[in-house]
């Protein structure tokens, strides 16, 4: 395996954990969690939720960062 698919693998990992952890964040406005009513998916505690913020914020950093090196191009191979 070359340089570039272990990143691009790690970056779809990131993409998808990121999605999932977006949806796992409890509303905190009004919006489509108005809609539910009272009814929330977990009741989660302080900690738990400072938790699911600290990855969820560092999966962005990761995501962000490995489409920066992809996009530019800097594990490409040189041209001869």
């Amino acid at each position: 395996m070359t340089a570039i698919t272990i990143v691009r693998a790690i970056w779809a990992i990131a993409a998808v954990g990121l999605a999932i952890l977006v949806l796992l964040h409890s509303p905190k406005g009004d919006g489509l969690g108005a809609l539910g009513g009272q009814a929330q998916l977990f009741t989660s505690t302080k900690s738990a939720e400072t938790t699911l913020n600290r990855v969820t914020w560092t999966l962005t950093v990761l995501f962000m960062g490995l489409t920066v090196v992809l996009s530019a191009g800097w594990l490409e191979a040189p041209a001869g």
